[in-house]
């Protein structure tokens, strides 16, 4: 299965894995034990550093959380496509992503507490930091792929941006640009269901996502977002085009939100539970659990053993997190201009009354 362009009316869709965790072809499949093992335990890391930082926010140690729950493919399947050159350009759900690519759980943590110090992450040190404004991040991905074909190096751009974000002009006018230029950037949607609480149905009329970018001259498909290996291989494949200078990628990876949209939304208020428990059926982790299980790759010791040790990394991270002294409070001002503005020195002197001392 290639990257096509609609001819037919058509997107492919890229699938391996059935929602049961079996083979969908007796052709083997384009991945290697090892690699599937390390993709399971990074969605299940994922995931368990997701369900303690819900119950930080919800305790109030942490601020608003973006939570991957029911999307872990999406995010690990990409980034194990890239090399350590590449670029991340993340939006605000991607920390699946970030911490394969070497961001650490407690950077993330402070992100999310309001410290910008985690976005100073340890990690690949030209991946961009989270971008909570829509669709803007498709612009700088594009942006930098741009400045990567100047320079003739053979980098690639990687970018996310969900459903709703497809409807935003930056999104357009960046996918427009990237087919011009023929820039090498990859732009993953992760079409989840929702924008916030607008289902896929009222975001656009058309028949998939994927299809935008054929109009921009951008080379386009879909992969069910809850196979990790599809989403995988269809990264890999789009990456190695872009690095050989064929251009950008468009890819839409079909998932589901699981959770709320951030912890401060309640997704029970505009969602049918049937629909989400029927949604739990199709989750990235169980289906590769089943085939890991299948093939006699995992066992329940090894989930034990898993669990146990994700769980103390999480607990680690956490503690590390809470045990990070404060910033002043001129922290807010310090990165702002070069030279801060009268009204800022204001604000900063303000800020100094008001701020609390220990």
């Amino acid at each position: 299965m290639g990257l096509h362009t609609l001819t037919d009316g058509r997107i492919e869709l890229l699938r391996f894995l059935t929602p049961e965790g079996a083979p969908c072809e007796t052709a083997p499949l384009p991945i290697d034990d090892e690699r599937l093992l390390f993709l399971y335990r990074e969605m299940t890391r994922t995931r368990m550093f997701d369900g303690k930082a819900i119950a930080l926010q919800r305790t109030g140690q942490l601020g608003t959380f973006a939570s991957a729950l029911g999307q872990e493919a999406v995010g690990v399947g990409v980034a194990s496509a890239m090399t350590p050159r590449d670029v991340l350009v993340p939006s605000y759900r991607d920390h699946g992503a970030q911490f394969l690519r070497g961001m650490t759980m407690t950077e993330c943590l402070l992100y999310w507490g309001g410290d910008e110090r985690g976005s100073d992450f340890a990690g690949p040190r030209e991946d961009f930091p989270n971008c909570v404004p829509v669709a803007t991040q498709v612009a700088h991905a594009v942006g930098a792929a741009y400045a990567f074909a100047l320079r003739k190096e053979e980098r690639v751009a990687v970018t996310f941006v969900g459903d709703g974000g497809t409807s935003n002009g930056a999104f357009y006018e960046a996918l427009n640009i990237a087919g011009v230029w023929n820039t090498p950037v990859v732009i993953v949607i992760n079409n989840n269901g929702w924008a916030i609480s607008t289902p896929r149905s009222l975001e656009s009329a058309a028949a998939t996502l994927a299809q935008k970018g054929v109009a921009a001259g951008v080379a386009c498909l879909q992969v069910d977002g809850n196979d990790v290996i599809a989403v995988h291989e269809a990264a890999r494949r789009a990456i190695a085009k872009a690095r050989a200078g064929e251009g950008p990628t468009l890819i839409e990876a079909l998932t589901y939100r699981l959770g709320d949209h951030t912890t401060a939304d309640d997704a029970t208020r505009y969602r049918d539970p049937e629909v989400v428990q029927r949604e739990w059926m199709r989750e990235p982790i169980a289906r590769l659990r089943a085939y890991l299980l299948c093939r006699g790759l995992w066992s329940k010791e090894q989930e034990t053993a898993l669990l146990k040790q994700c769980a103390e990394e999480v607990e680690g991270a956490v503690a590390a997190y809470l045990a990070t002294p404060t910033q002043a409070s001129d922290a807010m001002f310090d990165y702002l201009y070069q030279e801060a503005p009268q009204s800022l020195q204001a604000q900063r002197e303000i800020a100094r009354r008001y701020a609390p001392t220990k």
